[in-house]
């Protein structure tokens, strides 16, 4: 993955974007089921959007079978 050009996106959009709240999202991160975030500040993280992207793919996937 080339992370020079890769957006960034926060817990709000992922939250939104996954339909997941924020203690599920973190429960999976812990569980290895879900990307896990990268630190962008002090007390700030993010995501690669591409990583989001991919697990919502692979989700709708798997849950189709």
């Amino acid at each position: 993955m080339d992370t020079q050009n890769e957006t960034i996106i926060r817990l709000p959009e992922v939250i939104q974007r996954t339909g997941l709240s924020r203690s599920t999202i973190y429960a999976y991160v812990e569980k290895d089921m879900f990307p896990k975030p990268i630190k962008i500040g002090l007390r700030a993280v993010g995501w690669y959007e591409s990583d989001i992207t991919e697990w919502i793919i692979s989700h709708k996937n798997s849950k189709g079978k």
